[in-house]
C-alpha cells in the first residue's frame, strides 16, 4: 500500500480493547469501524445479568478503522468476565497498543483499570495503553485527576480520558492519542 513515498506508506497496527463486561468494549468497535464489526454476543445468563445489558461477548470483536489515511487498526475487543481470561492472551498476542475502558459507575473502576493494565502488562506495555472512562456525566467520582493519581502511585502514567463509546468522535479520540503514541516511537 504505497503512494510512491514510503514516509506515505499505510501502517497496521493491532489495538486491543479490554475492560469489564459492561464497560463499552463491543459498542466501541462498533462505532468507530469502517464496515460491520464481528461480534461473538451470546445472551448473558441469569446469574451474569447487569442492568440493561442483555449481551456479552464470549471471544471477541473485530473491527478496522482508518486513522489520518496512514493507519489502518485492526480493533480486537476481549470479553470482559474473568471466565474468559485465556483470550486476553490469545489477543493480546502482537498488539500494538491498549484502550482500557471503564464503567464510572461500578464499584471500584480505577481498581478495574488496574487489573487489566497488570493483566496485558506482558504483552503490551503501560506506555502504549490508554484509558477510556465512560458514564462520567451520571458518575462524576471518582474524577480523572483520581485515575492519575492512583495510577502515577504504580508508576503508571497512561492518558485517561472522559469518553462515551456510543459516539465515533470519542472512540476516535482515543485511538488517536494511541496512534500519536506510535508516531512517536516510530521517529526516535
Amino acid at each position: 500500500m504505497f503512494s510512491g513515498d514510503p514516509a506515505e506508506r499505510v501502517r497496521d497496527l493491532k489495538v486491543v480493547f479490554t475492560g469489564p463486561m459492561g464497560a463499552g468494549k463491543t459498542t466501541a468497535i462498533r462505532a468507530i469501524s469502517d464496515s460491520v464489526a464481528l461480534s461473538t454476543d451470546v445472551p448473558i445468563s441469569g446469574t451474569e445479568a447487569m442492568a440493561g445489558k442483555t449481551m456479552t461477548t464470549v471471544g471477541l470483536d473485530y473491527g478496522e478503522c482508518s486513522i489520518d489515511g496512514q493507519w489502518v487498526l485492526k480493533l480486537f475487543g476481549t470479553p470482559g468476565q474473568d471466565r474468559f481470561r485465556f483470550m486476553w492472551d490469545i489477543l493480546g498476542t502482537g498488539a500494538f497498543g491498549l484502550i482500557v475502558l471503564v464503567d464510572n459507575s461500578q464499584p471500584d473502576p480505577i481498581g478495574d483499570v488496574e487489573r487489566y493494565l497488570q493483566a496485558f502488562a506482558h504483552q503490551i506495555p503501560a506506555r502504549r495503553t490508554v484509558v477510556g472512562v465512560g458514564r462520567t456525566e451520571t458518575h462524576a467520582q471518582p474524577g480523572i485527576d483520581e485515575y492519575c493519581r492512583r495510577l502515577g502511585l504504580l508508576g503508571l502514567c497512561p492518558p485517561v480520558l472522559e469518553v462515551d463509546v456510543r459516539r465515533d468522535a470519542d472512540v476516535r479520540l482515543l485511538l488517536s492519542v494511541l496512534v500519536s503514541m506510535a508516531e512517536v516511537e516510530h521517529h526516535e
